[in-house]
């Protein structure tokens, strides 16, 4: 268990990719080809909690996206995966700013698509409950607990890997999480 969200943030997660496996229909039967029937979790908090050093905090959420989206890259390197799939939305979050979303891309090494990326919340949030996944994500957000009340929303690539750096590289960090990861069989 992650000692920052605790169980209820893979509990969702689980909950919406059973659901999605098991639509009825097209949709159901694709997605029941193209989800794989297994969730790795990795536990990232030991390191995120390092970018709440007054030094680099105010990029805490930055920080967050180039860590997950390196530990995808590395998954999808052994699976021979060619892309990485976002559910990221221009400007809805400090992290999803057009000044963040490419040094968050920078980090992972493969492209990534975003088919969100210019759809407002309510039909964001219209799709999700079309689908029956709105309620089971639905919930307090804990996720960014250890976040900056003023988050940067124009990331400078430069200051980001200094930082990342000096806490001994992102792959470096990567490779240390991606050891404690665990396989959750859907």
């Amino acid at each position: 268990m992650e000692p920052v969200t605790g169980p209820e943030a893979e509990g969702k997660v689980v909950a919406c990719l059973h659901r999605l496996r098991r639509l009825d229909g097209q949709p159901g039967e694709v997605m029941q080809a193209r989800i794989v029937p297994e969730l790795h979790v990795v536990p990232v908090a030991s390191v995120m909690s390092k970018f709440t050093e007054p030094w680099c905090h105010s990029e805490y959420f930055i920080h967050l996206k180039r860590l997950f989206n390196a530990i995808a890259s590395r998954h999808a390197s052994e699976v021979k995966a060619s892309a990485l799939l976002t559910g990221e939305n221009l400007g809805q979050v400090s992290s999803q700013t057009l000044g963040n979303l490419g040094a968050v891309e920078l980090a992972g090494g493969l492209p990534v698509l975003r088919p969100l990326l210019g759809l407002d919340k309510s039909s964001i949030v219209d799709m999700a409950r079309s689908l029956g996944t709105f309620d089971l994500s639905t919930g307090p957000e804990i996720c960014d607990v250890l976040g900056p009340k003023h988050p940067t929303t124009v990331a400078n690539l430069e200051w980001l890997e200094r930082s990342e750096d000096r806490l001994g590289g992102l792959q470096a960090l990567v490779d240390a999480v991606w050891e404690g990861h665990r396989v959750v069989s859907l």
